[in-house]
Formats: structure tokens, C-alpha cells, sequence
């Protein structure tokens, strides 16, 4: 919208008109016109409602914009949510299928089955859940 208004103030002829200001208020945009690289005051005060107006637009938009941004980033929220429950459900079923042939497959007490949930707690605990096959393995062959 802004762009759009530099372009038509461009194609558009100037009007001169009265203005009144306070004295303070014109003795600040003689002083900071030329600092702005302005070529009058009038181009200081021009620029200064374009900003202003600019100012304007954004506060209205800025009831618009959380809104959007807060359904879209809840839409993708859901979506990672489903997408991870149905990983985890895949997980788990994996999961199962292992501890059946593992427990198929050994003989194991379930005091030892005991100690070793105890252990591995400790461990996953220890290792913050980054617990590789290959600490498992280190610790089954000490």
C-alpha cells in the first residue's frame, strides 16, 4: 500500500495550501529537514505524514496479522503433533515386536529383568535418553 502511495504521489502535481503549525513544531523541521536530506520543509513535512500514515496502516494491520500468524502456526503445530503420534505409535509397535522375540528367544529371571529396567533407567537418565545399542552392548560385554 505504501509503494502504492509512492507511486501515484510521483505521477501526482503538487498543491500548495495553508498549514498552520506551532512555532516549536516548524523550528524543529527547519532543523531537521536538511538532516534528512530533504530539499525544503515542505518535502520534510510531506515525508513526515507518509511516515506517519505508514505508522497508521501497520496499527491497523496489527490486529490482523496475530490473528493469521496464530491460526497458521496452531495448524502446523497440530499437523507436527499428528505427525509424531503416529511415529511414536509406529515406534512402539516396533518396539513390541522386539521385546517379544527378546523375550522369546531368552532365558532371563525376573529378578534379573528387575535389575536390569533399574539399570537402564539409570543409564537413560545418565545419558539425558541418548542411549545408542551400542552402550548396551558395551555394557553387556563388561
Amino acid at each position: 500500500m505504501i509503494q502504492n502511495m509512492e507511486e501515484q504521489s510521483e505521477r501526482e502535481v503538487k498543491r500548495r495550501f495553508q498549514l498552520w503549525l506551532k512555532p516549536s513544531v516548524l523550528d524543529m523541521a527547519d532543523d531537521l529537514y536538511a538532516k534528512d536530506n530533504c530539499g525544503s520543509r515542505s518535502e520534510f513535512i510531506e515525508k513526515a505524514i507518509q511516515f506517519y500514515a505508514g505508522y497508521l496502516y501497520a496499527q491497523q494491520s496489527q490486529d490482523y496479522f496475530p490473528r493469521v500468524i496464530t491460526s497458521t502456526l496452531k495448524g502446523i503445530m497440530e499437523e507436527s503433533a499428528n505427525k509424531i503420534s503416529r511415529i511414536l505409535f509406529k515406534l512402539a509397535v516396533e518396539q513390541a515386536i522386539t521385546m517379544n522375540v527378546v523375550a522369546a528367544t531368552c532365558n532371563i529371571s525376573w529378578e534379573q529383568l528387575e535389575k536390569l529396567r533399574s539399570t537402564c533407567v539409570a543409564q537413560v537418565k545418565r545419558t539425558n535418553g541418548s542411549y545408542a545399542f551400542e552402550d548396551a552392548f558395551d555394557f553387556q560385554k563388561r
